[in-house]
C-alpha cells in the first residue's frame, strides 16, 4: 500500500459546528476511497479557529510563529487537501482566506484540493463558484470537480449529502492516488511549461514588453 497524507482544513468558528461536521464526512469518505484504491491514508485537521491570533501576528509581522508553522508546513506537504468554510456575507469567511492569504507563494501549485462550505440557507451554495473556487484557482490548486455545501436541511436526513460526499471524495482520492506532487506545480517534479496564449505561442514578460520600443 502507498501511503498518503490528506490535510482538512475546517474554518469554524463554533464548537460544536456544521462546518467541521462536514469536514469529518469528507475526510472519512476519502480514507474509504483511498483504500479502496489500495493507498494507506493518515489525516490531519487543522481547525483554524485554534490558530486564529497566530494567524493575525502572521500577517502583520510576515512570519509563522512556532505553534503555526508546523500547521502550514502539515497542509503545505500534505499529498491531498480538504478545505471547509462557512458562509459569512456571501463568501468564505475572514479566517479562511487569512489562511490562505500566509501560506507560501505556490504551495499548493498542483495539490488535489476539495472545496466544501457550510451556510444558513441553501441560496449560499454559489459561493463555492464565486468565491471559493477562483481563490483555489488563483493559488494554481488542482480543484475536485465537485464542491459539497451543506444547507440545514442537508443535515435533516442521514442520507441527504451522501451522494455529494462520495463523489467528491472518489474525484479527490483518484487525483491523489495519480498525483505525486511536486513544490513546482509538475507531477514529476520536472519544469512546468508556461502556459501558451493563442497562436503564436507564449507571452513575453511584462518587464520585456516594457523594454520595446
Amino acid at each position: 500500500m502507498t501511503a498518503r497524507t490528506l490535510a482538512v482544513v475546517s474554518a469554524g468558528l463554533s464548537t460544536p459546528s456544521s462546518t467541521r461536521l462536514l469536514a469529518d464526512r469528507l475526510s472519512a469518505a476519502s480514507v474509504a476511497a483511498l483504500r479502496s484504491a489500495g493507498d494507506d491514508p493518515t489525516v490531519q485537521v487543522v481547525e483554524l479557529r485554534d490558530h486564529a491570533r497566530n494567524l493575525a501576528d502572521n500577517l502583520v509581522t510576515g512570519f509563522a510563529d512556532g505553534t503555526l508553522q508546523p500547521v502550514i508546513d502539515s497542509v503545505t506537504s500534505a499529498d491531498g487537501l480538504i478545505v471547509v468554510t462557512p458562509v459569512f456575507s456571501g463568501s468564505y469567511s475572514g479566517l479562511f482566506k487569512t489562511f490562505f492569504d500566509v501560506l507560501p507563494r505556490d504551495a499548493l501549485a498542483g495539490k488535489p484540493v476539495l472545496a466544501a462550505a457550510t451556510g444558513g440557507t441553501a441560496r449560499h451554495s454559489l459561493a463555492l463558484d464565486y468565491a471559493v473556487r477562483p481563490l483555489l484557482t488563483h493559488l494554481r490548486a488542482a480543484t475536485v470537480p465537485t464542491a459539497v455545501f451543506a444547507a440545514p436541511e442537508d443535515w435533516a436526513g442521514a442520507e441527504a449529502l451522501r451522494p455529494r460526499v462520495e463523489r467528491a471524495a472518489a474525484e479527490l482520492a483518484g487525483l491523489v492516488a495519480g498525483t505525486r506532487h511536486a513544490p513546482d506545480g509538475s507531477p514529476d517534479g520536472s519544469p512546468v511549461d508556461p502556459p501558451l496564449d493563442g497562436p503564436f505561442g507564449g507571452t513575453p514578460p511584462f518587464a520585456q514588453l516594457l523594454g520595446q520600443g
